[in-house]
């Protein structure tokens, strides 16, 4: 996986994760969807004595509840209708390596307990078996979920965010670190059309948007301009991105600045009209958002049938 860092706060970030590394310890890892944390679980995998062994990275949020267990754990031939052969778990597979859980927060409670059970030494049977299994593996997670206040109203286990988190690291969001938008335009750029580049207004509205979908955003819009371009330019119109808003100066550098509250009218403005360019296909709209289908609906509960509605008409 290609990094491109510019900013100071990545640098620091991957500095610090290059040294956790090192030990065995487990490491959540928390920031907003779309900031990157998958690189920084990569580079903690790949600057650790791991480093030749198994990288396995799975999607608790992916994942039916229903095939969770299976997908971790395993199972025997004839555990359940379909199971016509045996199947080691990721566990299994990350044998002396890292198993890195992306979207840890989804996982349902059931499943908290047999994941801490198995993240503190004991050993587990595959679905359906009848011998235990032992396996020696690196435990990183990340969540876009505040998993202290979960811990708080019982949707997540104190215990097990304390085993996850003895070392946490924070992604910070792509506003927060402005000197790596450029660069990872570009990169994108080149990525789909070597032959074209930016105009200086479109560096300018690149640099001054807000960005609440992060890289993933970011990425998904160059895509986009690249591959609609007309000219061999491409221009600020080419992005069809909002206006910009105002920037704060701080030391002498802009630092983009906007009350949470604007955030999460921004948030629920982008959600809404995705959903409404997919005709109401949550999935898609999941996709095109970089979230979970669960945190979609989730999302949806909270901004009501009528917001949801009133964007399919607008």
């Amino acid at each position: 996986m290609p990094a491109i860092i510019s900013s100071p706060g990545m640098r620091q970030l991957i500095e610090l994760a290059a040294r956790i590394a090192q030990t065995n310890a487990a490491v959540l890892i928390t920031g907003e969807s779309g900031s990157g944390k998958e690189l920084v679980a990569r580079a903690v995998h790949h600057y650790s004595l791991r480093c030749s062994k198994p990288w396995v990275d799975v999607s608790c949020a992916a994942l039916p509840e229903h095939l969770v267990e299976s997908e971790l754990f395993g199972y025997e031939k004839g555990a359940f209708s379909g199971a016509d052969s045996a199947k080691p778990g990721l566990f299994e597979l990350a044998h002396h390596g890292t198993l890195f859980l992306d979207e840890v927060g989804e996982l349902e409670p059931r499943m908290q307990v047999k994941l801490l059970r198995v993240l503190d030494g004991v050993a587990y049977y595959r679905l359906g078996g009848t011998r235990k299994v032992t396996v020696d593996v690196r435990i990183v997670a990340a969540t876009n979920q505040d998993l202290e206040n979960m811990v708080e109203t019982g949707g997540f286990r104190g215990d097990l965010y304390h085993r996850l988190g003895q070392i946490c690291l924070r992604v910070p969001p792509l506003r927060e670190r402005p000197e790596d938008i450029l660069p990872l335009a570009e990169h994108f750029l080149k990525q789909t059309n070597s032959q074209l580049n930016f105009a200086d207004e479109a560096v300018q509205t690149l640099q001054s948007h807000l960005w609440p979908g992060n890289v993933r955003e970011l990425r998904n819009v160059v895509t986009k301009a690249a591959v609609l371009a007309q000219h061999a330019q491409i221009g600020a119109g080419d992005l069809l991105l909002a206006p910009a808003r105002p920037a704060a100066l701080a030391n002498g550098s802009p630092v983009l600045t906007v009350p949470a509250a604007n955030l999460d009218g921004m948030e629920k403005s982008t959600i809404l009209r995705v959903l409404a360019q997919t005709n109401g296909h949550q999935q898609k709209a999941a996709e095109l958002l970089g979230i979970s289908r669960r945190t979609l609906s989730r999302k949806l509960k909270l901004y009501g049938r009528e917001a949801v509605r009133q964007s399919y008409a607008s």
